[in-house]
């Protein structure tokens, strides 16, 4: 047998560990499920015990398996949710607050304090000034959380990104550590300098010693407890992703559709973004870095669920493929669950279809078109950063759905290519745990989407365009994870 890598993926609903062989290949893996706290339509939660639990198990399940000769694995990566954050104590371990969820928009109205500090924000950190990543967050819990408060005074507070919470009880390094590219998504983080910075700590109110130390991507992380496997690299999930395949190229668009949708296009020079885009760090070492540049969809599944519940379908996920090949003319859903991310960034009216008497299998392809319209306003503008990008890759759940892919290669005029393992996350961090082997073979032959033309569904996507574009909410941004 050869030598294995364990990756560990914690995202939003679930916990994962799955270990590879050095050919990228699966030998075996754990899934846990997780809940999630949706107390309001702002405020989303998730508990730091479950999540920990939750690791711990699929960890000890995967190391566990009979077929995996324990001595044989020679290094670990995790990649985890982005933009979720928590307090916990120094000394004991113990969370002061729950998880506040990247969906989390709590902080909206305090934010706007900050409106004339956002392109000073936007030019240090790649993203928009937004509830949704950690720096409102952290605020947040250090004016309304007594715990946090009493820890801090105490000088035993820290707080920052679920990465370091996991890290601070998985491994056997008493230093607080966070990754770049989750240190990334807090808007506390400068893009240049890849540390905190002290103008944007100083935005938003948050004393420096309560952060975890800030290092590369790749490095070392110290030893997975009771196991002894070093880790080796720590990533956000959806910049993991893009190096599912190993290094990822320029030009290629990778698109993850999952709870939300993700378009990322790696770059050299994230500065030259369009202004609807984000930029952020996907990979570094000691010596570099690689950057991306990102359009974000706030809701693809969770518009699939909402619209489901709403309409009191059920089934739909056995229903829905039968669906996209035979409803040829849906109406439109209006899809601004979470606010529309890029490139308009602002709340936007509440989610509506134009026909509100559609039956169910119309009403559930129009919420499919409309996650397809939005990623695609997001490859457009991407292509933009190097138009000689040519081809899409796509991952994430949805993109199991054959008739996601086929209308997003008609509408977009690129080929549209699916691996056999769409969970690209664990792939990813595994191939930058193992120190990025030029030898990291694709997983297999991948299932290939030709534009076909469809006039219908590029009519319905400029009808779409034009009435996002005529929306009279003011801007506020609401970026995804």
């Amino acid at each position: 047998m050869s030598d294995l890598i364990l990756a560990i993926d914690q995202g939003t609903h679930s916990s994962r560990a799955i270990i590879y062989n050095l050919q990228g290949r699966v030998a075996a893996s754990a899934q846990q499920s997780i809940s999630l706290q949706q107390h309001s339509r702002t405020e989303i939660e998730q508990s730091p015990v479950e999540i920990l639990q939750s690791v711990q198990s699929v960890i000890q399940r995967v190391l566990n398996d009979p077929a995996i000769d324990n001595g044989r694995v020679i290094c670990a990566g995790m990649a985890t949710q982005r933009s979720s954050v928590l307090a916990w104590d120094r000394h004991s371990g113990a969370p002061l607050s729950p998880v506040i969820s990247w969906q989390d928009r709590r902080t909206a109205a305090r934010l706007a304090s900050l409106k004339d500090k956002s392109h000073s924000i936007r030019q240090l950190t790649g993203l928009r000034l937004s509830p949704h990543y950690g720096a409102g967050k952290l605020q947040w819990l250090l004016e309304h959380n007594a715990a946090v408060a009493a820890a801090r005074d105490d000088k035993r507070l820290v707080a920052g990104p679920l990465a370091s919470y996991l890290l601070h009880h998985l491994t056997d390094n008493a230093e607080v550590l966070i990754d770049d590219a989750n240190a990334s998504r807090t808007l506390l983080w400068n893009l240049k300098q890849r540390n905190w910075d002290n103008t944007l700590l100083g935005y938003f109110g948050i004393p420096p010693e309560v952060l975890p130390h800030c290092k590369p991507v790749a490095c070392e992380y110290g030893h997975i407890r009771d196991s002894g496997i070093p880790v080796r690299a720590v990533n956000g999930d959806q910049t993991a992703a893009l190096y599912a395949q190993g290094a990822p190229s320029s030009r290629t668009v990778n698109i993850n559709i999952g709870t939300g949708a993700f378009v990322l296009l790696p770059t050299d020079a994230p500065d030259t973004r369009p202004d609807g885009l984000l930029a952020g760090i996907s990979y570094s070492n000691a010596q570099s870095g690689s950057y991306y540049v990102e359009g974000t969809v706030n809701a693809a599944a969770t518009a699939l669920k909402w619209a489901a519940g709403s309409l009191g379908l059920r089934t739909v996920e056995q229903q829905l493929p039968g669906w996209l090949e035979t409803v040829k003319s849906p109406t439109l859903f209006i899809n601004t669950l979470g606010g529309l991310g890029s490139p308009w960034w602002q709340e936007g009216p509440a989610p509506y279809f134009l026909d509100a008497g559609a039956p169910g299998p119309e009403a559930m392809v129009a919420v499919v078109e409309s996650i397809i319209f939005l990623v695609q306003a997001n490859v457009e503008l991407s292509r933009t950063v190097n138009p000689a990008a040519d081809k899409i890759l796509v991952s994430g759940g949805l993109s199991r759905l054959d008739g996601v892919c086929r209308k997003l290669a008609s509408l977009s005029g690129l080929t549209v290519f699916r691996p056999p393992q769409i969970e690209a996350t664990a792939r990813g961090i595994a191939w930058q745990a193992a120190g990025c082997p030029a030898d990291w073979p694709p997983p297999g032959e991948s299932a290939t989407f030709t534009p076909i033309a469809d006039p219908g569904l590029n009519d319905r996507y400029t009808r779409f365009l034009e009435i996002l574009n005529t929306l009279s909410a003011p801007a506020r941004p609401s970026p995804a994870c």
